[in-house]
């Protein structure tokens, strides 16, 4: 038996014949290398070849959590999912303004901005806002290229994450959905791991306002669907896609 587990399970450290002295007491603690590697051996062949958990069954039945995670998006109500050829037309219109912004972000970036235009600490993140209060969606600036341009990867994450904690707790807006689609526009691919949680996030979200819309506003669940579509089919995040109408 010995052997046959060593074949399974190849010594790491072998240790052959070695000189021990005649009083080698493997119960006190060792003094050289050749006595730990004994000692170690010898509680080895004491462990049993099979060890089995005493495991009480009424404790499992009782207090038990069970954590689900939906990680698809809902369903459009019925009449309002996307054909497939609409969202292979946005995947391409969005594809293009990436490339349009890519090609022009330095002139851009070289505007001058509005004089009321600040960068502001938000929770050690930075976030370009002019005033910062619940209904800036309706009264601040809108994501300007020349604003967007500005932005490094870092920022339009942390930008990206604060859009997406506020949206969870307000209402969609033209306004918000306007910076969402700026802000997708500026991610880079390779998504970082982070961008890529805060995309599905980003879909999860508008999927349920969608099933919430009371009045089917179809300029609304347009705009959600067309965010949906982004991080979908354009990041790849198929698993989210809206099946075609």
């Amino acid at each position: 038996m010995e052997s046959a587990v060593e074949e399974l399970m190849p010594r790491l450290l072998p240790v052959g014949d070695c000189d021990l002295p005649e009083d080698f007491d493997p119960s006190v603690p060792p003094r050289t290398p050749q006595e730990y590697l004994r000692r170690v051996q010898i509680e080895a062949a004491r462990c049993p070849d099979v060890v089995v958990a005493q495991i009480d069954p009424k404790k499992l039945r009782k207090k038990q959590t069970v954590n689900i995670s939906i990680s698809g998006c809902q369903p459009a109500p019925e009449g309002y999912s996307p054909t497939l050829k609409w969202q292979q037309q946005q995947v391409a219109n969005f594809s293009a303004v990436r490339q349009s912004l890519n090609k022009h972000r330095n002139h851009w970036r070289s505007q001058h901005l509005d004089s009321n235009v600040n960068m502001v600490k938000l929770k050690c993140r930075n976030i370009i806002i002019n005033s910062f209060q619940p209904d800036f969606f309706q009264v601040g600036f809108p994501p300007l290229l020349s604003i967007v341009s500005r932005m490094n990867q870092a920022t339009v994450t942390s930008v990206l994450e604060y859009l997406i904690i506020w949206f969870g707790e307000k209402k969609f807006t033209p306004e918000l959905g306007r910076w969402f689609y700026a802000l997708l526009a500026c991610l880079e691919k390779p998504l970082l791991p982070e961008a890529h949680s805060l995309i599905r996030q980003l879909a999860r979200r508008c999927s349920e306002v969608r099933v919430l819309e009371e009045n089917k506003n179809e300029e609304q669940v347009s705009a959600l669907n067309l965010i949906i579509c982004l991080v979908s089919r354009y990041f790849d995040q198929r698993d989210l896609a809206d099946e075609p109408s």
